[in-house]
């Protein structure tokens, strides 16, 4: 399927030329019987697989349809996104792509929903008439 979509596009090339600022990548459209033991199997034919993270459905008990697969180094994820993605794994095909690393454990960052307290000092008491 990959090699469909890049001997269609009129810029293979872009694909290619991708930077992997990770070692680690997002898997879409598992299986709901998929487990860490099989992801890995499915994924170490590709490079040395340090860890799999399948997100759970806590209601119920299955997996949410997508992981997190950590490689070795950066080269193995790219060989692994190169030659599984749009594949078949746990008879599901799936979409595989890069993840970037993020700023949420910052403490100069704030949530989006974080409110703003207001002093006491600056409440204004309205008397009553």
């Amino acid at each position: 399927m990959l090699n469909h979509l890049l001997y269609r596009s009129h810029t293979p090339s872009l694909l290619f030329s991708r930077t992997f600022s990770s070692s680690t990548l997002f898997v879409k459209g598992i299986s709901f019987s998929s487990t860490e033991e099989t992801l890995t199997q499915a994924f170490s034919q590709y490079g040395r697989v340090l860890g799999v993270d399948v997100l759970m459905d806590e209601v119920r008990c299955r997996p949410k349809g997508f992981a997190y697969v950590t490689f070795s180094s950066k080269e193995e994820a790219a060989k692994a996104l190169l030659e599984l993605n749009g594949q078949l794994v746990d008879g599901r095909v799936v979409i595989l792509d890069t993840t970037r690393a993020t700023k949420q454990n910052r403490p100069d960052n704030k949530p989006k929903h974080a409110v703003e307290e207001v002093p006491d000092s600056q409440h204004k008491v309205i008397p009553e008439s």
